[in-house]
């Protein structure tokens, strides 16, 4: 039997009684849900449609952007552009099942972020972290009883500081049997009986990190109560109207939709599927529209927000960064790009919020194309960006990218 078989078939009592009170006993005080519940003024309009002159003057570029891009790379998902909350183009290219090209893909399809799901675990740790139901600079040991990576706070996890141990390499490293589907719970017990070496000293550099998100969805449910799904629910998605968007449960796998290799390979539930914070928020174009315009509608304070988008690690010079939840693109001019990219099997994502023109860039697919990062050249459509040249390869991804902040060498 493997390590890590043994070390899971008997876990000590002390850990057992940490791991089950990650749900069951809320940290902090409560004083009602209403305390972090979302103010109607943050609910945004129904989406709408940019007037004629603000789409003559991006659509056509945009629709070329594409042509160019994906129109022989089989893109298979949707595309939405905004200029202040309204929709200047979309669309939605393939199908549900590129393999049998059966089903066009619609604006009601729910793709799985990948990645860009951080951007939603980092609001509901900010948002109990404005309503007082936790402090991001404390150490998570306050969460975790006995952490045996001492120093590690919430704010580390939020910027990737903390030095953990990526949990999609370790557990295949240290031979998880791939027929147990892997759990946040499993996540946090792995650190405690396995416990591998910290990739460097805790809180001396940024290296990316799914660990530290599997863990604040954790600290979520302590805080709050509730399952993370519940919360996100219940806080989020229901108020904001986000009807399309849901994390993903093994409930969920007949409603999900799939997503396939380049070839057209279809991907099966595997073992580290189950994992949320770090991935598995299913949702739509139009339904992250509204998540980028509650942002600007007050669902976080502006300073808690310019907190979430300023960067934290400055080892290496560079225009690269990450903030809480949020990379970053620094350019010399000033200028500022806020955004996430995501990929998990054929799932490749990206969302952009060019804040200052109030620009929103979000595509979403569903099979393998590496391309689909290449959208960050869009930005140069509203400003001075300077996109256009750069080189977009796959540690944009954020699959492996255990870079520091200034960018691969």
């Amino acid at each position: 039997m493997s390590l890590l078989k043994n070390s899971f078939v008997v876990i000590p009592f002390l850990l057992l009684a940490v791991i089950t009170g990650c749900r069951q006993n809320p940290a902090h005080k409560k004083d009602g849900q209403s305390s972090v519940a979302v103010a109607s003024s943050v609910i945004p309009a129904a989406y709408h449609y940019a007037d004629k002159a603000t789409t003559e003057k991006y659509q056509s570029a945009i629709h070329s952007f594409f042509e160019k891009n994906f129109g022989r790379s089989g893109f298979n998902g949707s595309y939405l552009v905004a200029k202040d909350g309204a929709i200047i183009a979309e669309g939605y290219e393939g199908f549900r099942d590129p393999a049998q090209r059966a089903n066009p893909l619609s604006e009601n399809d729910a793709f799985h972020l990948a990645s860009v799901s951080k951007t939603f675990t980092a609001v509901a740790v900010l948002k109990l972290w404005e309503n007082g139901k936790l402090d991001i600079n404390e150490d998570i040991s306050h969460y975790f009883e006995n952490f045996p990576y001492p120093g590690t706070t919430i704010k580390m996890l939020l910027s990737h500081r903390s030095g953990l141990p990526n949990y999609t390499n370790y557990l295949d490293a240290y031979h998880w049997d791939k027929k147990k589907l892997v759990t946040n719970l499993d996540v946090l017990s792995s650190l405690y009986t396995i416990h591998p070496p910290l990739q460097f000293p805790t809180g001396k550099r940024f290296a990316y990190c799914n660990t530290n998100y599997a863990l604040l969805a954790l600290i979520v449910e302590k805080v709050s109560g509730k399952s993370f799904p519940d919360f996100m629910q219940e806080t989020f998605f229901q108020p904001l109207q986000m009807t399309k968007t849901y994390i993903f449960q093994p409930q969920d796998e007949t409603r999900s939709l799939p997503s396939f290799e380049w070839n057209n390979r279809r991907y099966g539930l595997e073992f580290m599927d189950l994992v949320y914070g770090d991935k598995n928020v299913y949702s739509t174009t139009h339904d992250m529209l509204k998540w980028d315009q509650a942002l600007y509608n007050g669902l976080l304070r502006d300073t808690t927000l310019q907190a979430a988008f300023t960067g934290y690690s400055y080892e290496k010079a560079g225009q690269r960064n990450y903030g809480l939840g949020w990379r970053l693109n620094e350019l010399e001019n000033g200028k500022k790009i806020v955004y996430h990219n995501g990929w998990w099997h054929g799932n490749n994502t990206v969302f952009i919020r060019l804040i200052e023109e109030k620009a929103t860039i979000i595509l979403l697919g569903n099979k393998y194309n590496r391309g689909i990062y290449r959208a960050k050249m869009l930005c140069d459509l509203f400003g001075d960006y300077r996109q256009s040249n750069n080189r977009f390869q796959e540690f944009e991804s954020d699959t492996n990218d255990h870079i520091a902040a200034g960018g691969p060498r």
